[in-house]
């Protein structure tokens, strides 16, 4: 039982590393003793992410490579293989919400554009966990062995107000992974998806803090729709994580949605 959560032996390859969220899972793989592959467009931020793993133990290396292009990812796929192993643990965590598609005073739904909704959809769902895993899945089917996690939302649930776009594309990304969950279940690769609540991020913060650091109205509704009354913390993600990416603790676990959200979806009122 001791060895129950040990990711030493797998290789992870966690996309959106360079972000709040996507930076805590990695770091948590790395503690469990995974070797993290780091993907992202930013090399500053994801070499950042490498020292910070490295400093505290892990091993990990980053790769350039743009989640919206397959030929991208297929070059660091490669260079992945070759310099850690082949990959036994995808995490998509890229995504977010585009301004554009955002409805507010002066944006109303029926405004929004059409070429920005599909923008904004393609970065969640195309690039958010499509190529990835069209990329990624058939190595791991072909090697009997895997286990991919898809970042999802509560608003994938519960479509929240104002962020239509995001809220239906998270949507989508719930049903790719209950698809795939089947598709792959008997080639031994395990697909699950992992649902945060509300947690402060850069895409996010505007909308949940004033200029003076005080709360908006809708931080206010958010902690009071939480039993838990606050945002969750990135660091409170790891543990989930790491139970779906070890191929003991979770070896009967696909077609799951993990909600890590203080109880948000919960109640209604």
């Amino acid at each position: 039982m001791s060895n129950l959560f040990d990711l030493s032996e797998e290789v992870a390859v966690v996309i959106g590393a360079t972000g709040v969220l996507g930076g805590a899972l990695a770091e948590g793989l790395a503690q469990a003793g995974a070797k993290i592959a780091v993907l992202g467009r930013n090399r500053e931020r994801g070499e950042e992410r490498v020292k910070a793993i490295v400093a505290a133990g892990g091993r990990a290396q980053f790769f350039p490579a743009d989640a919206m292009d397959r030929a991208s990812l297929h070059g660091a796929h490669e260079a992945v293989t070759a310099a850690l192993g082949a990959p036994t643990v995808l995490v998509n965590a890229a995504g977010g919400n585009d301004p554009k598609v955002t409805v507010t005073a002066e944006r109303s739904f029926e405004s929004i554009a059409a070429e920005d909704w599909r923008a904004n959809f393609d970065m969640n769902l195309v690039g958010g966990a499509l190529l990835p895993c069209q990329e990624f899945g058939p190595g791991m089917c072909a090697r009997g062995r895997g286990s991919i996690i898809n970042i999802a939302s509560v608003s994938a649930h519960l479509p929240l107000s104002r962020v239509v776009s995001y809220s239906a594309s998270k949507a989508a990304v719930l049903s790719l992974t209950q698809f795939l969950a089947r598709e792959w279940a008997t080639k031994g690769v395990r697909v699950n998806s992992l649902t945060p609540g509300f947690f402060p991020a850069e895409q996010n913060r505007k909308l949940l803090f004033n200029e003076d650091g005080s709360p908006t109205a809708r931080t206010v509704a958010i902690w009071g729709h939480t039993p838990m009354g606050r945002f969750g913390k990135s660091e409170e993600l790891i543990g989930a994580a790491v139970f779906l990416a070890s191929a003991r603790a979770a070896s009967f676990v696909t077609g799951v949605d993990l909600r890590v959200d203080g109880g948000f979806l919960s109640q209604t009122i």
